[in-house]
């Protein structure tokens, strides 16, 4: 009806206007959802069907239960050794072999034996379960592959690289050195140091120089106090003696 309203209105001239007004009817929502009774809810959370775990097949998984294998009478007699091992060497070099033949091993052994350095064969699934249950857990990553010790009850550090030179497939990785865990680099610096007798004697002489200093000051003061009263003696008999000719010399 607005619609024909309009349309009378505006003249007839063969164009429209722009804005045109249009009337909508509203839409009333009758329908709500009724909420659910709580005996209803709780009937159908009983109720509700949960479906069983799903079974997997025996293997599929890891089990998760560690099974502990105990060690041989073998595997028990190589850690007693090489607990003995570390008590009473010193030096405890980890060297990996790179194809290295039986010949040149043995006249690596024979160098290494002319300086006190024994050759030492351990499995390393051996050493690595006896290192770590000691303080020496940190030594675990260098037994990997074909891995050689050099042990001595001194730390021979010099004479171990210098035989070394002469075995290119021979790799050093590290060492334990007074109970010290050193790498490669770290065991050629230890190398450059001086060695212990050398420390000592300096120790002994630098000692030594400091009692003798101390000995001069404590007597240089009682020996220059002695001299000053010798001379003051001296300058009173000489003045004394000077004193008394005169005298003489008036009572003649």
């Amino acid at each position: 009806m607005a619609a024909t309203l309009c349309s009378k209105l505006l003249p007839k001239q063969g164009w429209l206007s722009l804005t045109q007004s249009v009337r909508h009817g509203s839409k009333a929502v009758t329908r709500h959802r009724k909420p659910m009774h709580i005996h209803k809810q709780k009937l159908l959370a009983v109720t509700q069907y949960i479906p069983p775990a799903r079974e997997f097949p025996p293997g599929a998984y890891p089990s998760q239960t560690k099974h502990v294998q105990e060690d041989n009478d073998l595997t028990l007699l190589m850690k007693r050794e090489l607990k003995k091992l570390f008590e009473d060497y010193k030096m405890i070099a980890v060297v990996q072999n790179s194809s290295s033949s039986a010949e040149d091993m043995m006249t690596l052994r024979h160098r290494l034996y002319k300086h006190n350095i024994t050759v030492k064969f351990f499995p390393n699934k051996v050493v690595r379960s006896f290192l770590s249950d000691s303080i020496y857990c940190n030594m675990g990553p260098l037994f990997v592959g074909p891995a050689v010790m050099f042990v001595s009850k001194e730390p021979k550090v010099k004479e171990m690289l210098t035989t070394l030179r002469g075995s290119p497939q021979m790799t050093l990785l590290g060492a334990c050195i007074d109970n010290t865990l050193l790498s490669a680099q770290g065991i050629v610096s230890y190398s450059k140091l001086p060695s212990m007798t050398v420390i000592q004697g300096e120790v002994v002489s630098g000692l030594s120089m400091l009692t003798s200093h101390t000995a001069y000051l404590l007597q240089r003061h009682p020996a220059h106090l002695s001299q000053l009263l010798q001379q003051y003696i001296k300058q009173q008999s000489s003045d004394g003696s000077a004193e008394a000719a005169p005298k003489a010399e008036e009572a003649t």
